[in-house]
């Protein structure tokens, strides 16, 4: 085997199961990229635990953060909150050899490529509403009827943006900027904590939990993208669904309580060559 393009998402190392799990991550052969689509911890310290070892093992390390990475702990000695929260560990991450949205795309030329492997930070704007509501106020209230409010409300913060669709519509902007400007030839992997299209979140037990799973902009990124592969995390049900015949790759490990019933974690899935669902 020569290689292949790996992905895994929400290691979550906060649990000492998972932990053990991301310590003993290996790649099948000396040429595996591995992509991470977030909610690595809470903590910079932890962050930087689980991606150190990684980079050294795997030949190149891209990572797109999730919505934990951005938290503000009340116990979290860090105390930065929102826009500098998630650039600040930005250097840290350059310094150990891991690929962030900022840095330039890397291009992925093993088996199944060439492609620009893209990692994403796009948050979500509070249009994947639960049907029956109109406005984000409705289904806002709706979630706090059924108990199913993400921490989000109380830990990630938009500053120096007015609000999280603020902070979303600027990250989409820069996004698109940035994917403007790759090799057009060749074709994409997307990666993004969130998923990109509101089908995957019609599964959840909750649906009231869409609210802050995504955004309808970037609904048909997979073909104005050209996207051989969408790479997701954030829901905790690793599968992978097809849209317009562009496999979208739900990746995580998910919570030890959410794994275990599963017959045990799923490791980092192949996305290229293409691997099996």
């Amino acid at each position: 085997m020569t290689g292949g393009l790996l992905a895994v998402s929400d290691p979550h190392i906060g649990y000492p199961e998972n932990r053990r799990i991301v310590a003993d991550l290996r790649p099948d052969t000396a040429a595996d990229w591995l992509m991470v689509a977030g909610d690595v911890a809470e903590r910079f310290e932890d962050v930087a635990w689980a991606l150190r070892p990684l980079a050294a093992r795997y030949t190149k390390v891209v990572r797109a953060p999730g919505n934990h990475e951005r938290w503000t702990p009340p116990d979290d000695p860090v105390r930065l909150r929102g826009e500098e929260r998630y650039r600040t560990p930005v250097e840290l991450r350059r310094s150990i050899g891991v690929l962030t949205p900022e840095d330039p795309y890397a291009v992925w030329t093993g088996p199944g490529g060439p492609v620009t492997v893209a990692p994403l930070f796009l948050l979500y704007d509070d249009t994947f509403r639960p049907r029956g509501t109109a406005t984000k106020a409705e289904a806002l209230a709706a979630a706090y009827a059924a108990g199913v409010v993400c921490t989000d409300e109380m830990l990630l913060h938009p500053d120096p943006y007015p609000d999280r669709e603020t902070r979303c519509r600027a990250r989409i902007e820069e996004s698109e900027r940035r994917l403007g400007e790759r090799d057009p030839k060749l074709p994409t992997v997307l990666i993004n904590h969130f998923p990109l299209r509101r089908d995957p979140t019609h599964v959840p037990r909750h649906p009231e939990f869409a609210l802050w799973c995504g955004t309808e902009r970037t609904a048909d990124w997979h073909l104005r993208h050209r996207a051989a592969a969408v790479v997701h995390g954030h829901l905790h049900i690793p599968r992978r669904t097809v849209a317009d015949g562009v496999p979208f790759e739900e990746v995580s490990l998910g919570h030890p309580r959410e794994w275990a019933p599963r017959g045990g974690p799923v490791g980092p899935r192949r996305i290229l060559p293409r691997g099996r669902a």
